[in-house]
């Protein structure tokens, strides 16, 4: 865009001599700024207004400057807004309104971006789609996604996080999505929330923004989101394992490499995802659902499905320095994740052993001892021959695996103590090992991965 339009949509005024100044991308970071891009200064632990006069010396050609900061000499275009952040919110939803792509939004407390991957290859067979990268899924993020979308973009996948009421509200609005998608209701972010009660209000918030003759794929295996969306004036599609789903799976077989299964809806045709575990299965039959009601050919969805690709340090298979595979899923954790992915980890054939890694799960509030003890009923001491823990909250889970693991299979470290786990875990792992690696991002298990590899 030239920044006469830029300005337009901002509904501000600037210089003449500015209008005709061409715009090809938007960045807040000057690490990642292209050439010919309009600079957004954020302000957050750091202020980006400090960063101006480097991204000019990489290439920007404009940027924006909030009003209350001091007035500059640049001789440089120099839009002046509110707020920096309002204004990249605002200038998303203009350029999205302009490009006009069919939108899905995904929400949930697991699975949102395994779901949001499975169904951008689906409707990639028919149509030119873009996703959410890496984790941009919140009020910075989404906007950034959709300002980095081409003008022949007919579908977008955008995934959506919260940890607060209001966000997905926000979120929702500006995106206005023509689906809408609700994994699960897990206990991630309960320390905000309170219980899962409220966590499922938080999520219904994504419908805020569902147009009107929109449609709303949830899981109806939840009871909390069945009884919420019965108000809801759009049309409903369900997925799950329960007899009245529109969408259910039968026939669940895991192995390492994939789960297969069949749907009740086409029992003819075999489905298979390059993913351990069957909870993946549900994220499946989302995306299903989501291709369905875009009338994707049935066959075309299950070749898509068996060769999507996955998500970094999303339950992803690396091999190891020493011959050992090791299980990578240290982008996130809360308790639902981590028992699904644990249980599917401890049926993995193996001619070694298999090794767990466990950080702290975050943001759990006052149940957090609880929730994190919880995880021992899907420790099986029959299954996995070593435990790994690292952090404070895990302590509460080896007090419940004193018991089934002697002291040279149960091991505790303190965060600033991870450079001993990883001695200890490279002396105890040797080929046809199986490591399984799980924490919240704060925990930092990307540097055990690392590690090991």
């Amino acid at each position: 865009m030239q920044l006469a339009e830029i300005a337009k949509a901002l509904k501000i005024t600037i210089k003449e001599d500015w209008e005709n100044v061409t715009v090809t991308s938007v960045s807040f970071d000057t690490r990642t700024l292209r050439p010919g891009a309009l600079f957004i200064p954020l302000i957050g632990e750091k202020d980006g207004h400090h960063f101006v006069e480097q991204a000019i010396a990489n290439g920007a050609v404009a940027t924006l400057w909030q009003a209350d900061h001091q007035k500059t000499t640049f001789s440089f275009p120099m839009l002046e807004v509110n707020n920096t952040l309002a204004a990249l919110q605002k200038l998303a939803k203009y350029y999205l309104n302009k490009i006009n792509p069919r939108v899905i939004a995904v929400t949930g407390s697991n699975g949102k971006t395994t779901t949001k991957d499975m169904i951008a290859a689906i409707l990639a067979t028919s149509f030119n789609v873009k996703k959410t990268q890496e984790n941009f899924n919140n009020q910075i993020g989404v906007p950034m996604t959709i300002l980095n979308i081409e003008p022949n973009t007919e579908v977008l996948v955008v995934e959506m996080g919260m940890d607060h009421f209001g966000e997905l509200d926000h979120l929702s609005r500006l995106v206005s999505p023509d689906i809408a998608v609700i994994t699960m209701i897990g206990e991630a972010h309960i320390e905000f929330f309170g219980t899962r009660d409220k966590i499922a209000d938080a999520k219904m918030e994504i419908t805020h923004g569902l147009k009107e003759d929109g449609v709303l794929v949830y899981n109806g295996d939840e009871p909390l989101l069945r009884e919420r969306t019965s108000r809801l004036l759009q049309e409903t599609r369900t997925f799950g394992g329960a007899q009245d789903n529109d969408y259910r799976a039968i026939n669940v077989v895991s192995n390492e490499k994939q789960t297969g299964f069949r749907v009740t809806k086409w029992p003819e045709l075999n489905f298979t995802v390059p993913m351990i575990g069957s909870y993946n299965v549900k994220n499946a039959l989302a995306a299903l659902a989501v291709g369905d009601y875009f009338q994707i050919p049935v066959k075309k969805m299950a070749a898509a499905l068996s060769n999507f690709s996955v998500t970094a340090n999303r339950t992803q298979w690396i091999a190891g320095s020493q011959g050992e595979m090791i299980l990578s899923d240290v982008y996130n954790s809360n308790p639902t994740a981590a028992k699904l992915v644990l249980r599917a980890f401890s049926q993995v054939p193996t001619a070694g052993k298999r090794v767990v890694v466990l950080g702290d799960m975050l943001e759990l509030g006052s149940a957090s001892p609880q929730l994190h003890a919880s995880l021992a009923q899907a420790i099986d001491p029959q299954k996995i021959a070593e435990v790994f823990l690292c952090g404070t909250q895990v302590k509460a889970l080896a007090a419940k695996l004193v018991n089934k693991f002697s002291n040279d299979q149960l091991h505790l470290y303190d965060l600033n103590h991870q450079a001993q786990l990883i001695a200890d875990l490279k002396d105890s792992l040797k080929a046809q090992d199986l490591v399984m690696l799980k924490g919240s991002h704060g925990i930092h298990l990307e540097n055990v991965l690392a590690a090991l590899k």
